[in-house]
């Protein structure tokens, strides 16, 4: 698997704890599903990654490759839909 941008799709909204141990994603949450972008490099990133979802019992709706013509990333940093930072 080569490297791909990615845009997890999970239902609900993230806990802070678990967003602090995506920092090299961006999280934004609206209207009840949170778009969790960002680099995975090979398959064994895409396994971790989807494990500590199932660890956390976080409900993956759909992943999908961000292409350019693809406008679901998020700056770092941007507020969730609550205000709150990476929320």
């Amino acid at each position: 698997m080569a490297s791909h941008i990615v845009d997890v799709i999970v239902q609900g909204r993230l806990g802070r704890d678990l967003i602090a141990t995506l920092p090299e994603f961006s999280v934004r949450t609206e209207a009840g599903i949170t778009h969790i972008v960002g680099p995975v490099p090979d398959q064994a990133k895409l396994f971790g990654l989807l494990d500590l979802f199932e660890r956390f019992h976080v409900e993956v709706v759909s992943i999908n490759r961000v292409t350019q013509d693809d406008d679901v990333s998020p700056e770092p940093g941007d507020a969730g839909s609550d205000g709150s930072p990476g929320s």
